[in-house]
């Protein structure tokens, strides 16, 4: 067994483990903090596989933006732990079989006939001067253009379908155009009105009376 192999199985096996502490964690904080471990272990077997820019983009990505917000979300949010598990037990048979056709299905298409050592064999080693960045936009702009834009529209299409989904309109809120606060004039926001002054009667007199008391 080679160095770079050791060092694969070492976080593959890292990377298991953290992902059955996600699913299997009680306290959701806890689960959120195994799965930034699995992402980072991620990112260490794309180090292996000569794939810096996207070990670095799903660190800088998930772990420090999408992970945060979540543990910010999390910590905040009083979770009632004891409702989240009412049920567990009823769904448990259908998730396991779920979980055991998904692993069928991944050891069908992962398997050595399509991903073993003779038809994907260990990368060569690059030049000081190669480009990771370079060779994969390449690819997305040339061989993946439509997978990547649709999945540019699948992922667009998600983002108005959240808003659809979120959006509550009261029929109590207030609501201001912002055209029509452009389109306001002076004259239709203040209006001077010229009133001639007016002394009310009496007050002189009682001013007097007091006086004279």
């Amino acid at each position: 067994m080679t160095y770079t192999t050791a060092i694969f199985y070492f976080f593959a096996a890292i990377l298991v483990f953290a992902g059955l502490r996600v699913i299997t964690a009680r306290n959701p904080v806890h689960a959120a903090l195994f799965l930034v471990l699995a992402f980072f272990t991620a990112a260490g077997l794309w180090v292996l596989l000569e794939a810096e820019f996207l070990a670095i983009t799903l660190v800088l990505v998930y772990v420090g933006a999408v992970m945060v917000l979540f543990l910010f979300v999390v910590m905040m949010l009083d979770i009632n732990l004891n409702k989240l598990r009412e049920g567990f037990w009823d769904y448990l048979p259908l998730a396991g079989f779920v979980s055991v056709l998904l692993v069928i299905e991944m050891a069908l298409i992962l398997g050595s006939r399509h991903f073993g050592l003779d038809v994907m064999a260990t990368p060569e080693a690059r030049p000081a001067d190669y480009s990771n960045t370079k060779e994969l936009g390449r690819l997305l702009y040339t061989d993946y253009v439509y997978a990547f834009e649709l999945a540019a529209v699948i992922l667009l299409v998600a983002i108005v379908a959240a808003i659809a989904l979120t959006l509550r309109r009261r029929k109590d809120s207030k609501f201001i155009d912002p055209a029509d606060q452009v389109k306001v004039k002076r004259n239709d926001r203040l209006r001077i009105v010229k009133m001639q002054s007016e002394k009310r009667p009496g007050v002189g007199v009682q001013d007097s009376g007091e006086g004279g008391a």
